[in-house]
């Protein structure tokens, strides 16, 4: 995957103070450990771990909350599905693959949001996210609970952050492959990348959520990160197809939040003629993924704390832009 194929832009320009020049993986780990929040960091160029340390919280090997970076797994479980051909495109719609999940009631043009819309959070229904994010989890019926809400924009106009639309399509590739969610992360992407993945919550149908609350450990999340660096492929056993990588890394649409693009479950930016990846989660869980220098980075932080734009993610955003990112250029030479 090279930096044409990125196409990403949409560049985050965030106010600081000049980031001092760092010369080795040691500055860097200095400056993680700088960060309050940030509890532990790992990053991988070539295939190689130049740096693994944890600063403050669970040990390496202890799984600990994603939040929002299982939207990205998530994502890769729909183009798991594309491949196996449980879906026929991403333009399919709820109404063709999945009605028995629209409710009574719900606008008509729910059943002709597709697949896309939800991968990329333009299905134009009102947010379950932010402040609805409390109501939505108290429902009784977290899927029908989302798609009765109203449409606020015409899906495929703009991105409007909602764990309900991953929900959604969670609760769809459950349906078109007859496995629980947690059996296909765990046959699909752990048993592949060599990790456990753990449990996690449930609505009060049975379905795991999707979107939030999987737990990993760093080492999982870093070999998330370089299965998709490595167009799919991890120790020589194709995960994801090439394909369903390189279109996950274009830009679909735009974060009004971070400023950053969004392809299928990453969003996208650049600094200095390097393309990066970002699977993101609250608190500033981040995996970061740069093919054009070899690199992965899996960052974790206080899952109870907010990372915002302006705030801790910013400071991480930072980290990435300013002093990772021309490290691993300064390492490839």
């Amino acid at each position: 995957m090279d930096r044409r194929r990125f196409l990403a832009g949409g560049c985050v320009l965030l106010a600081a103070p000049a980031v001092a020049q760092v010369n080795s993986w040691g500055d860097v780990a200095a400056a993680a450990r700088g960060l309050e929040q940030c509890r532990a960091i790992v990053v991988r160029q070539s295939g190689l771990t130049v740096l693994s340390e944890v600063f403050r919280g669970p040990g390496i090997n202890r799984p600990v909350p994603i939040k929002s970076v299982s939207k990205t797994f998530v994502a890769a479980l729909t183009g798991a599905a594309l491949d196996r051909g449980e879906l026929s495109s991403l333009d399919v719609t709820l109404g063709q693959v999945a009605p028995q999940l629209i409710p009574g009631g719900a606008d008509p043009r729910v059943a002709d949001i597709s697949i896309e819309n939800l991968i990329t959070m333009q299905a134009g229904l009102e947010r379950t996210s932010g402040a609805n994010y409390g109501p939505w989890v108290s429902s009784r019926d977290w899927v029908a609970d989302a798609l009765s809400r109203p449409i606020v924009a015409e899906p495929g106009s703009r991105m409007l952050y909602s764990t309900g639309s991953f929900h959604v399509l969670g609760a769809v590739l459950s349906e078109v492959s007859g496995l629980s969610l947690l059996e296909l992360a765990r046959q699909r992407l752990g048993g592949p990348l060599g990790f456990d993945i753990p449990a996690w919550i449930r609505d009060p149908q049975g379905r795991y959520l999707g979107g939030n609350e999987m737990a990993l450990t760093l080492d999982a999340m870093g070999r998330f990160g370089e299965m998709y660096r490595q167009n799919g492929r991890f120790d020589g056993v194709q995960v994801l197809s090439a394909d369903w990588i390189e279109q996950s890394m274009q830009p679909r649409t735009w974060s009004a939040f971070s400023g950053l693009n969004y392809g299928y479950g990453w969003f996208l930016g650049q600094r200095s003629g390097v393309n990066y990846a970002l699977a993101r989660g609250y608190g500033g869980q981040i995996i970061c993924v740069a093919p054009d220098v070899a690199l992965t980075v899996a960052l974790t932080s206080d899952p109870t704390l907010p990372a915002r734009s302006g705030g801790h993610f910013g400071d991480l955003q930072r980290l990435i832009q300013h002093q990772i990112l021309p490290l691993a250029q300064q390492q490839m030479g």
